[in-house]
């Protein structure tokens, strides 16, 4: 894995976690050969699902009932999901966790997970979210995946337990890393990723423990900044 200087000081990071979407540089088929190539180099693959909305580009999109797809969410062709009465989803959801599962992977954190805070076109609670994300982590589990919980800070306390790690965003440009700290607690792995502004102002705001790098809003695999190893 290559080098990287970090912000600031003269420590070099090597990426040793890599965030990656399910499917390669086609959308249909597995990323088992990117997988193969992260652990070679001897690093820990996280395969990235979006189990809390509708993508219209994806290989199973045909999948899901239309009865169950609410509001944009912001990106195109991107529309929330009903979790309320998750079985529909969650089926689809465990056939994704499978194939990273088969592809390799060693973890696989959760995309919008945190539907009931967001205007969604329907009524979900707090608690229907709860239930949708602990299945989401057992089914991880299941297939020998450790789950990482992602954006998701006003649920962090009850469903820490179920997560063997945080994934979230812009937690220092929106103040609100100190939710994370049941992770921390736990001794489990947290990590950052912020977009906005200067990389050495805003890693000189990077709370101990968390691991926080500065990317572009592309999320391509390059230009990033790494703040944890200055960090300790």
């Amino acid at each position: 894995m290559s080098c990287t200087p970090s912000v600031i000081g003269a420590h070099c990071a090597r990426a040793r976690v890599f965030d990656i979407d399910l499917y390669g540089a086609n959308g249909r088929t597995p990323n088992r050969a990117a997988v193969e190539a992260i652990h070679r180099g001897g690093g820990y693959a996280i395969c990235y699902v979006d189990a809390g909305t509708w993508e219209s580009w994806r290989p199973d999109a045909h999948s899901f009932p239309r009865s169950r797809l609410g509001r944009p969410n912001g990106w195109p062709g991107e529309r929330w999901l009903d979790i309320r009465h998750p079985h529909v989803v969650l089926a689809i959801m465990a056939r994704r966790i499978t194939l990273c599962k088969e592809a390799g992977f060693n973890a696989v954190e959760f995309d919008n997970v945190d539907a009931y805070a967001n205007s969604t076109g329907f009524p979900i609670t707090s608690s229907e979210q709860i239930i949708y994300n602990r299945a989401l982590a057992e089914i991880a589990a299941h297939v020998g995946l450790a789950a990482g919980l992602k954006n998701d800070p006003g649920q962090v306390r009850v469903l820490e337990p179920n997560f063997a790690f945080a994934i979230d965003e812009q937690c220092i440009q929106f103040n609100f890393c100190a939710a994370l700290a049941p992770f921390i607690a736990a001794h489990k792995p947290v990590y950052d990723v912020e977009y906005v502004g200067s990389p050495t102002l805003v890693c000189r705001e990077a709370p101990p423990r968390v691991n926080v790098i500065v990317k572009e809003l592309s999320l391509d695999a390059r230009p990033w900044w790494p703040c944890q190893s200055m960090r300790g």
